[in-house]
């Protein structure tokens, strides 16, 4: 059928099943027509040797019209009267051998002609018969057994063939690019399977090679990008610091600094992305005062625009995983529905596990939805930004093993949920 995978080992003991049935199969037909061919010579060799005994008897003294024996009928038929003595079936055969009936009534009858005398001597194969069917039975039940066993073995001979295969599988499954690891590649191996794991070993090699250029390549742009960002931001403080300035200078300054607030803000979130381990860090987190502190950067805005921000999760509310994860997803989750909400609320609940960011914006059209985590897209009225803040958001959670999911409706806002666990 198509669509169904069958995995090597399985189809590997199929081959070796069907080859094993077919050349069983062959051999007990090859038997079975040897036997039948054999046991037809037998049986003509017997009724001929049983007419020539019975014209030695009829030469030198007199037999009578018709006599039996075991499985073996004979006639003499001098007259007319003799032939209708005897059975219709044999009445008007010629000279030769003959097969008369069929199944359970089948007869081997030999017909000679001398000097005006007809000689029949007529062989039974009904015992013939049963034993042709009691050697079919066994043939089948022989094949029967043969294919029983050739399935099980073969699946049982398959996975010793595919042994190193699945084990080689199962070593290249837990391999880290960032730690150390025993070659992949044993001497026990067979010479296909080393091949294969020389080739992974040689392809992991160049994989750990280029995350050691990207991790060196993401530090020292880090760095490099850091020091201007800083001078920018001090010289910020500084100025807004000074007196005669009016207000539009001191507007353009805080531009200034904000935008060095959010682009320090993206190199803290792509070092995240590019160098963290999803396993290190997890502590106990404050759920509110993480999403107070996630929600920092945007509270200008949402004091510009008169947006409610609520928080109706409890003091007391403690989850145990990694904060710098939990709070750069909150960020762009909460960056966004304040840039989408002109007027009403954002919203960010906790029911345990699921952290939910929901507002009352202008919502996503379900065209959109299915790509809305998928790097630089973006939808139809997404013109700030490049399209990363969600495929960043997609990619921390599956780091640190969470479940995004998004509900939203156009006009009527949305809602992304992020199970915890």
């Amino acid at each position: 059928m198509r669509g169904i995978k069958v995995d090597l080992r399985l189809r590997i003991a199929i081959v070796l099943a069907t080859v094993c049935i077919a050349i069983v199969g062959a051999m007990g037909f090859t038997l079975y027509l040897a036997s039948e061919d054999m046991e037809a010579g037998l049986v003509e060799q017997l009724v001929s040797e049983e007419m020539d005994s019975l014209m030695n008897r009829a030469e030198f003294s007199d037999v009578a019209a018709s006599a039996s024996g075991p499985n073996l009928q004979y006639y003499v038929l001098r007259s007319p009267q003799d032939y209708a003595a005897i059975a219709p079936r044999l009445q008007d055969l010629s000279p030769g051998t003959h097969r008369v009936g069929t199944g359970s009534e089948e007869m081997h009858v030999a017909v000679r002609d001398v000097s005006g005398v007809r000689y029949i001597v007529a062989y039974d194969a009904a015992a013939h018969e049963l034993r042709e069917q009691r050697f079919r039975r066994l043939l089948l039940t022989a094949l029967a057994t043969a294919a029983v066993m050739s399935v099980v073995l073969g699946y049982w001979l398959a996975g010793v063939l595919t042994r190193q295969l699945t084990e080689l599988a199962r070593r290249v499954a837990l391999l880290a690019p960032d730690e150390p690891h025993p070659p992949l590649e044993r001497r026990d191996h067979d010479r296909e399977v080393a091949a294969l794991a020389h080739a992974l070993d040689q392809y992991r090699a160049r994989i750990v090679e280029m995350i050691k250029r990207e991790q060196e390549f993401t530090a020292n742009a880090s760095h490099e990008l850091r020091t201007p960002l800083t001078a920018i931001r001090t010289s910020c403080e500084l100025l807004a610091a000074e007196r005669g300035f009016d207000e539009k200078a001191r507007s353009r300054i805080d531009m200034i600094a904000g935008a060095a607030e959010q682009m320090t803000e993206r190199i803290e979130t792509l070092l995240y992305t590019a160098r963290h381990k999803a396993t290190e860090a997890a502590e106990p987190v404050g759920l509110r005062d993480c999403v107070n502190d996630a929600a920092l950067s945007c509270r200008d805005e949402i004091s510009r625009k008169g947006l409610v921000f609520e928080v109706p999760i409890r003091e007391d509310a403690v989850v145990k995983l990694n904060r710098r994860a939990l709070q750069l997803v909150l960020a762009n989750l909460i960056k966004n529905a304040v840039r989408y909400t002109e007027r009403g609320y954002v919203r960010v609940t906790y029911e345990a596990p699921c952290l939910t960011v929901a507002d009352s914006g202008t919502g996503i059209a379900p065209q959109h939805l299915p790509q809305l985590f998928e790097r630089f897209y973006r939808g139809d009225h997404d013109a700030d930004g490049f399209g990363l803040g969600l495929a960043i958001v997609r990619r921390i959670c599956d780091d640190v093993g969470w479940k995004i999911d998004v509900q939203s409706r156009p006009g009527a806002g949305s809602s992304f949920s992020i199970v915890l666990g």
